[in-house]
């Protein structure tokens, strides 16, 4: 079957976004840095992670214990194919002679076979692929696959690339169907996605076909897992599997079968994201079936208003349709990056322009939330909610952190947040035969090569502040702009060279003929703030609205309207006032300014509880985007307000 959508170069794709600008800036100019100073335990301040130290004695180039979690390796690899985005667009050329010594120390890693991982090769050799559970080894391939398929693509050097294909020979001779192979699968989803994307740049059939098996593998009888678990006396690595179940690793049953989105959710969304692909190359009607059953029932049952998934701080996972608290809540920022990636795949694979609404609301909040404006510091846990001092340790609150973090021992998502936005062109721009197709509102430069001849866009966004966004187009010769019309873009217009286009959308795109020359497409997607309500099933949400505009939820926080935010009431349908951007915040975006309520109880003496007496206080709220939350203090911070009756 084939793809129906292909993401334009990187390297035809220049951001110039007043917000997406600063952070795709800083991931050469400061996050690539900054991480590297970590990965080789050169940061001042930040505990050690071995993670270079471990690739080295791997490559014999000196002696030591390999330290760090099983799946520390994968921290490089992020790091590399965050370098590799960045080459592509233009960027960070200072880091490829690091990238290229990185590359070489790998390839010393590796063995003979085509096996690479450190923890394996230097601590327990003889242990390779006895505990797919735990082991994270074909997670880690996946993330070295990835990084590999970057970096050719981005610098048309094929080292890593060539060690990524004797891993990945390895990985299709020892896994499968056939006797004497392991009947087995990944316990943590990834090299399903990576196999799809070498079988693309390779052409490599097999490759395709073993992330097929991996799938359609999973959760059949007897269960792999299960088999596997009775063979240990106990859990080697994570010990709080002692009361493992397989809905955490999605292995209940099979995918194909699946129709509720369960267990961890950085797991479900790269299995999804697969899945998807899959259906796409084969045109497998079944497992394309299966996402969309597990989609719908994730955006519509189980994912927060700013596109955070997985609500439990226990395993990092989903729980059930509707259960959704705000202070305690999860939403791994990896989690969110996933949901990013199974949209995106959806989005071509279903030929669905609205699975990029979610797309949208994923990056826009929780994904930018998950890094600090200057590029250093990281949240893991994104909450709705949060008042300081009760995120203590060791308690039920431990999981929440009041401010972003240098860096986690579990470091998953601070590379994968630079990964993402490093290639953030994917996710604005795509193409068919005859089409250019723009999915996200970031003002950039582009250029697309089609079969008619070129399309050159220029596109101006104020989707935040104004709602309007213009593209300036030049076309070579005939050709087609498909444009995502979003769902909250309930009274938009559409002009092109001044004359009002017919608002006939399908399938979410409006599209745009083009004739060889100039034209200039001006769009008003009547953007205006917003309260949200959530569905009567979400009891943590009864009786509270959201403030949103666009993509961007809005959120209270304490240095702008005091602390004790739970007192906040607001009237239904507030008007709101688009006030000035805050100066210290990046992006040019409004600040939303409304009245409300602070409702108080009268407190007598120094009682815990007394009767009920209230204090009434008119107060002007000030509300931030979330994704910026904690960037100028820590504080309190509230998504959801309560509805005065």
């Amino acid at each position: 079957m084939g793809r129906k959508l292909k993401q334009l170069k990187l390297k035809n794709i220049q951001i110039t976004d007043k917000l997406f600008g600063e952070y795709v800036r800083k991931v050469s100019e400061k996050i690539i840095p900054h991480q590297w100073k970590i990965l080789s335990d050169k940061l001042e301040g930040a505990d050690p992670t071995y993670c270079i130290h471990n690739f080295r004695i791997a490559a014999g180039e000196v002696k030591g214990e390999r330290k760090g979690v099983v799946f520390q390796d994968t921290d490089l690899y992020k790091w590399l194919e965050s370098v590799a985005y960045c080459l592509d667009g233009g960027q960070g050329k200072v880091y490829e002679d690091l990238a290229d010594e990185m590359i070489g120390l790998i390839g010393k890693a590796q063995e003979e076979d085509g096996y690479l991982n450190t923890y394996y090769t230097v601590n327990a050799p003889e242990e390779k692929w006895s505990n797919l559970v735990e082991g994270h080894e074909l997670y880690t391939s996946g993330h070295m696959i990835e990084a590999a398929v970057a970096y050719y693509e981005a610098t048309g050097k094929d080292k890593l690339l060539n060690i990524a294909r004797k891993n990945a020979d390895l990985i299709c001779r020892v896994f499968g169907e056939k006797e004497g192979q392991i009947h087995g699968y990944p316990g943590h989803q990834e090299i399903e996605l990576a196999l799809v994307k070498l079988y693309r740049v390779t052409g490599e059939q097999e490759y395709l076909n073993t992330a097929l098996y991996f799938i359609r593998e999973r959760g059949k009888e007897p269960n792999y897992f299960l088999e596997e678990i009775k063979k240990r006396s106990g859990f080697q690595f994570f010990p709080e599997f002692d009361d493992y179940d397989l809905e955490y690793s999605q292995a209940h049953k099979p995918p194909v079968d699946q129709e509720t989105a369960d267990g961890h959710a950085v797991r479900a969304m790269y299995m999804c994201a697969a899945m998807a692909d899959l259906a796409e190359e084969l045109g497998d009607e079944e497992l394309l079936e299966a996402c969309r059953k597990i989609w719908n029932n994730l955006t519509e049952a189980r994912m927060y208003i700013t596109g955070g998934i997985g609500s439990s701080g226990f395993r990092e996972r989903f729980t059930t349709d509707y259960d959704l608290p705000n202070s305690t809540n999860y939403s791994e920022t990896c989690a969110s990056i996933g949901l990013m990636m199974f949209g995106q795949r959806m989005a071509s694979a279903a030929g669905d322009a609205g699975y990029y609404d979610v797309v949208e609301r994923a990056l826009y909040n929780t994904v930018l939330a998950g890094i600090n404006i200057e590029g250093d510091r990281y949240f893991y846990v994104n909450p709705l909610s949060v008042v300081p001092e009760f995120c203590t340790r060791h308690t039920y609150m431990q999981h929440v952190k009041p401010v972003r973090q240098k860096w986690f021992s579990v470091a998953c998502c601070p590379p994968n947040v630079a990964r993402t936005l490093a290639s953030l062109g994917q996710y604005i721009y795509a193409q068919d035969e005859d089409a250019v197709y723009i999915h996200q509102f970031i003002s950039s430069k582009a250029s697309a090569h089609m079969a008619a001849g070129a399309i050159n866009i220029e596109m101006d966004s104020e989707l935040l502040q104004t709602g309007c966004v213009t593209l300036k187009i030049q076309a070579s010769g005939r050709g087609k702009i498909r444009i995502r019309i979003p769902g909250y873009a309930k009274d938009w217009k559409c002009r092109k060279d001044q004359e009002v286009l017919e608002q006939q959308v399908s399938r979410g795109y409006l599209t745009v003929e083009l004739e060889p020359g100039s034209s200039l497409i001006e769009l008003d997607f009547g953007v205006k703030p917003m309260w949200m309500a959530a569905a009567n099933q979400v009891r943590e949400d009864a009786g509270k609205t959201a403030l949103v505009k666009g993509p961007l939820v809005y959120c209270l926080e304490e240095a702008d309207n005091g602390n004790l935010l739970s007192q906040i009431y607001v009237e239904e349908n507030t008007e709101v006032t688009e006030g000035k951007p805050i100066e210290e915040l990046p992006g040019d975006v409004p600040s939303l300014i409304y009245p409300g309520m602070r409702i108080k109880n009268k407190e007598t003496g120094n009682c815990l509880y007394s009767p009920l007496e209230t204090e009434k206080e008119p107060v002007m709220l000030k509300a931030v985007p979330y994704c910026m939350w904690n960037n100028r203090g820590e504080g309190e911070m509230l998504v959801w307000q309560k509805v005065k009756a």
